[in-house]
């Protein structure tokens, strides 16, 4: 039976450059497309204090959304900046430019999931 309960202190992590970050973050998927057919993946990541998701831009058959679960930092979206914190969900639309930068003195706890969009003809 898959696993349907996940809390961030029983999980291992990775330590990753993601996207071309300056810093490396800590992250584990614990669900992906093999597993779960709603979405591409769901991801717990762990941003350190200083660093960096880098900015990056996702093909038109995807939306990603972040959860920031705790944590503050500043995220980048298709040419703007603001301030995220615990308790925002960002929406990262299909074709979407983004990037997240833990700008505070704590890490940033979030939920990262993907999921597949349909594209019209």
């Amino acid at each position: 039976m898959q696993k349907i309960h996940f809390l961030f202190d029983e999980l291992s992590f990775a330590e990753v450059i993601a996207h071309g970050g300056g810093t490396p973050i800590l992250t584990r998927r614990v669900l992906n497309k093999s597993v779960s057919e709603s979405c591409n993946f769901l991801d717990f990541t762990i941003l350190p204090p200083g660093s960096d998701i880098g900015i990056h831009t996702h093909t038109n058959d995807n939306e990603e959304f972040y959860i920031i679960v705790s944590g503050s930092g500043r995220m980048y979206s298709d040419g703007e900046y603001y301030e995220v914190s615990a308790g925002d969900v960002i929406v990262n639309r299909p074709g979407g430019t983004h990037a997240l930068r833990n700008t505070s003195e704590n890490e940033i706890r979030m939920v990262v999931i993907e999921v597949p969009v349909s594209l019209k003809s």
